[in-house]
């Protein structure tokens, strides 16, 4: 009882006062003498950067300001890491009902109490892309946020990052199937697809047709095919969920059928062996590093999956598909330069500015660069350090985690939950309820609904 207490205590406590600890009050931040890592224009050691209303005004050296002044002398500056695959914010994800669930929006649900978000801005992560489960083979519609802990949901939307949609191939809707929903089977996975898309094109025609004044009758809406609409004009990116090489590679052939190209393949393990064919086709791979044989289709991956890929000019971004993963993506992309040799900027992009064109929103986040969100991390030591940790995180200019405040936070936290303890009617009668017994329990994996290894919510 003491321990849930105290977590909601925190929940409350950080929730209500994250911006007057954390919120910079200044429109003018200025970080000095670090070690920046652009992701975009290589290294600059010792230099300095001016963030100017939210925005990164200034990088060189010898920069001042009437700000606020950061020393950030033997540090490192990177920018923020983008989550390509999260499940952060979200709750019972997966759509069971249906094979196609298009019309379902994560936007509808997003939790901005979720701690986890507070737990990654600790360790650099300040954006993601959250999905639909994978119990679909067309699931609902994805949402690009910045975790702007104690904001409201509307300031995380990321309005201008192109829309997405979730599909998924193999085991994961295939299995949804064994309770007497079709498809079963993989090639009723990719069938289930190409009837969605079907639809999706003589629906669009029929509008096509009512515009052009050739049909009189307006069609009747349909929320399932509108999104299905968008991703044939080319307005809503695919990003699909698997893991063989074949199952992608039918994907990327019925996508060329229908006339537009996949965003993202999402995990990929396999997706080395068609990088040629990834590159002609045009789609960003999202990987994990080095998670596999999980289950039978995760058996061929391989490390060198991110080096191959690379090679051959796909964009890669690493994703977590969990909250804890999300806190040591900087590790997962320093792995990459171990297999294979992937050079350092190019493994900090996979985690940054990769992730960020694969969703469209380049232009304002992912890279170090004048004109761009302030989207940034100062890390104790370099980032690919396991000995390394993150001391502030920015959000387009506003600190979101600093790593003092956050001690002086948890120290005044301890006094208040020792004071409310002191003042406790009933501990001081010995009137606490007794536990839960054991078998009583509600486990966590009850309300479950991934598919995947460790509860994950693909």
């Amino acid at each position: 009882m003491k321990k849930i207490t105290a977590f909601i205590l925190v929940i409350l406590f950080l929730t209500s006062t994250s911006l007057s600890i954390f919120g910079q009050t200044s429109t003018d931040v200025l970080i000095k003498n670090a070690t920046i890592l652009t992701a975009a224009n290589g290294t600059l050691e010792g230099s300095d950067i001016l963030i100017q209303n939210g925005k990164i005004a200034k990088i060189g050296k010898g920069l001042k300001t009437t700000g606020k002044t950061i020393d950030a002398t033997g540090k490192f500056v990177m920018p923020g890491i983008i989550d390509a695959h999260s499940h952060s914010m979200l709750d019972a994800i997966n759509e069971f009902s249906y094979s196609v669930t298009s019309m379902t929006r994560t936007r509808d649900m997003l939790n901005t109490s979720d701690i986890s978000l507070y737990r990654q801005l600790a360790s650099g992560v300040t954006a993601a892309n959250l999905l639909h489960g994978s119990a679909n083979s067309i699931g609902g519609q994805n949402t690009m946020v910045k975790f702007k802990w104690g904001k409201p949901v509307e300031d995380f939307i990321i309005a201008d990052a192109l829309p997405g949609i979730k599909f998924a191939m193999g085991e994961n809707p295939k299995r949804s199937g064994a309770q007497g929903r079709y498809p079963n089977t993989r090639m009723g996975v990719i069938e289930t697809m190409r009837d969605a898309l079907t639809r999706a094109r003589d629906y669009k025609k029929s509008w096509d047709d009512f515009k052009a004044g050739k049909n009189k009758i307006q069609p009747r809406r349909n929320l399932e095919l509108e999104p299905l609409v968008e991703v044939l004009e080319g307005k809503r990116l695919v990003h699909c969920h698997g893991y063989r090489s074949d199952e992608h590679l039918n994907l990327m052939r019925l996508a060329e059928e229908f006339g537009f190209r996949i965003g993202t393949l999402q995990h990929g393990l396999e997706a080395y062996k068609i990088a040629p064919e990834i590159a002609k086709h045009g789609a960003g791979v999202s990987i994990f590093t080095d998670s596999w044989s999980y289950k039978l289709e995760a058996y061929d991956a391989i490390p060198y999956n991110a080096y191959i890929l690379w090679k051959a000019g796909v964009v890669v971004s690493i994703n977590s598909d969990d909250d804890g993963r999300a806190r040591r993506l900087n590790l997962d992309a320093a792995k990459v330069m171990k297999y294979g040799g992937v050079p350092e900027e190019e493994a900090l992009k996979m985690i940054t500015l990769n992730a960020a064109k694969q969703f469209r929103i380049d232009k304002r986040t992912g890279s170090i660069e004048v004109g761009k969100d302030a989207d940034l991390a100062i890390w104790s030591g370099h980032p690919f350090s396991v000995y390394s940790r993150v001391e502030m995180t920015f959000i387009e200019g506003e600190v979101y985690f600093d790593i003092a405040k956050d001690k002086e936070m948890r120290a005044k936290m301890e006094a208040e939950r020792k004071e409310l303890e002191a003042a406790d009617s009933n501990k001081s009668k010995g009137n606490e309820p007794p536990p839960i017994p054991k078998e009583h329990r509600k486990s966590h994996l009850d309300d479950a609904d991934g598919l995947d290894e460790g509860g994950n919510n693909e």
